[in-house]
């Protein structure tokens, strides 16, 4: 099955934001899908999914002192809602995306066909809900915060042999988090220990992400993810979640990045015209040191190099002398440039070849 689906993929993370209440939440839909566009980024919304009735234990569900607790007890919506939420999201041309944290959950990301299912930090070695995901299918992405290097071979190796896509994000599951602790040289660690596996970054800095997406995407994270909210109802936002116009900046900052970064990183890139114009402006001629005659072999004492390199004239890139040296075809006046075609070499009957000499130099 092909990673290609997490390829430059924004995950825009609604949480609990939408407070348990629906219109806040098509409200997030509307904001966020019009900056996607907007941006023209290729970007999922996504929800988070519990079975309430038995995710927190029947003696703790009054706990409001428990700040856990109380966050996703106020935060609850309806099977309904939530129905409504995904269709909000594929209406706005975004990606539907769910973390599901109890088995019950993931059956419903089955139910609203969740393309991608997300794992988050704190249930990336919990093997039942693995299981219960790889069940599915689907393709899945894995934060790893908090994750040691054995939970992470072992969920690779899980997925893998499953043949299902997987992804994995580098995390640092504090929220929020200083720019200093955004440990960015693990997309590094990431990338060169799992070749093959589609490495992200899901960021809950909250000075400076503009920077770091362009870091994480110079050192190869291709899917990102960052929570979203807003506040024109005057809700204090989270210190680690993005408002509009920041998510705009987000997205820019992307671009930007992905302009620098150029072309492929498998392969050696395209040069600019005007870049081997320059450099073909410094390249040293071959000129006669004297006047040479038709089949004579070139030696050190016969030629010279100077710039500027003409027309249609042998550079020093070309030049073999002594034993294997050129042959002159033509004759050539001393101090006069050494052109291709006057040289017994392979250039010499390709017209395709000659022209291309012909092209560069003054």
């Amino acid at each position: 099955m092909s990673h290609e689906i997490f390829e430059d993929l924004f995950v825009l993370e609604m949480a609990s934001n939408h407070q348990g209440k629906l219109e806040r939440g098509l409200e997030i839909v509307s904001k966020f899908s019009k900056v996607v566009r907007f941006n023209n980024v290729r970007a999922a919304i996504k929800l988070q999914f519990r079975d309430m009735e038995n995710f927190i234990h029947k003696d703790f569900v009054e706990r409001t002192d428990i700040r856990y607790v109380k966050r996703i007890s106020d935060a609850r919506l309806s099977k309904q809602d939530f129905s409504r939420l995904v269709e909000a999201i594929r209406k706005s041309s975004c990606i539907p995306m769910s973390t599901p944290f109890d088995e019950k959950s993931v059956d419903w990301c089955v139910e609203f066909d969740m393309p991608i299912i997300k794992v988050a930090s704190a249930d990336n070695n919990d093997w039942t809900l693995l299981e219960k995901i790889a069940s599915t299918r689907r393709p899945v992405i894995i934060s790893t915060g908090g994750m040691s290097q054995k939970d992470m071979d072992d969920a690779v190796t899980f997925f893998q042999r499953r043949n299902i896509p997987l992804a994995l994000n580098h995390c640092v599951a504090a929220y929020p988090h200083e720019d200093n602790e955004c440990e960015l040289n693990q997309i590094d660690f990431l990338k060169h220990r799992y070749p093959g596996i589609t490495i992200g970054y899901s960021c809950h800095e909250y000075r400076d992400w503009a920077s770091s997406i362009q870091i994480a995407y110079g050192k190869g994270a291709r899917t990102f993810e960052r929570h979203i909210d807003h506040n024109d109802d005057g809700f204090e936002v989270s210190k680690y979640s993005s408002l509009p116009h920041q998510i705009d900046a987000w997205f820019k900052s992307w671009h930007k990045a992905r302009e620098m970064c150029g072309g492929s990183s498998d392969s050696r890139r395209n040069f600019l015209a005007r870049e081997i114009e320059y450099l073909d402006s410094y390249v040293r001629g071959v000129y006669a040191k004297h006047d040479l005659t038709p089949g004579q072999t070139l030696t050190e004492e016969d030629v010279y190099l100077a710039i500027p390199l003409q027309k249609g004239q042998a550079s020093s890139r070309e030049l073999m002398l002594g034993r294997f040296g050129h042959r002159m075809l033509n004759a050539v006046p001393k101090d006069n440039p050494i052109r291709m075609d006057a040289l017994d070499t392979p250039y010499a009957n390709n017209p395709e070849l000659l022209d291309q000499f012909n092209k560069r130099g003054l």
